[in-house]
């Protein structure tokens, strides 16, 4: 417990249909990055979840309001006046995204499922890290930097 408090700690959940499609090391590692080229400094913890449409779809109906599926929710822990828990462990929250979409997204865009999840793992971590694209000047600083963030993956 010790060493997980003065780390990061990435948990990635792959539900049964989808394991062994990605790299989970891979998806560690970029996700890692992402933390720390962001100025996250440890103890501080993600979870990220790889599931169905329906399930993406459930939760975007429920939080969003909207009834379809999507390919990533962010989903953060942290409110605008977060205070440090006692255990000083900040909990970022989870990114869930799914697989079929990613993967029609992947084969539209010609590229791997492996690289459209991590540009949605990218994604979803700069929305925990408070990114948005909810008007023009966000959404192209959010691509921008996305873009750096997956430039900087080892190939």
């Amino acid at each position: 417990m010790a060493e997980t408090v003065r780390r990061f700690r990435i948990s990635i959940l792959i539900e049964a249909p989808f394991r062994g499609r990605l790299d989970r090391a891979a998806l560690r590692r970029l996700a890692l990055r992402v933390l720390r080229a962001e100025g996250v400094t440890p103890p501080a913890e993600v979870g990220l979840v790889v599931t169905d449409d329906e399930t993406l779809r459930d939760l975007n109906r429920r939080y969003l309001g909207l009834d379809e599926p999507t390919d990533v929710l962010s989903f953060g822990h942290e409110p605008a006046d977060f205070v440090t828990p006692p255990d000083g462990v900040r909990r970022l929250g989870e990114v869930i995204l799914s697989y079929p979409t990613a993967e029609r997204q992947a084969q539209e865009a010609g590229r791997s499922v492996q690289d459209e999840a991590a540009h949605l793992v990218v994604h979803g971590l700069l929305h925990l890290l408070g990114y948005d694209h909810e008007d023009p000047e966000d959404e192209r600083r959010m691509r921008t930097r996305e873009e750096e963030l997956l430039g900087q993956r080892a190939h």
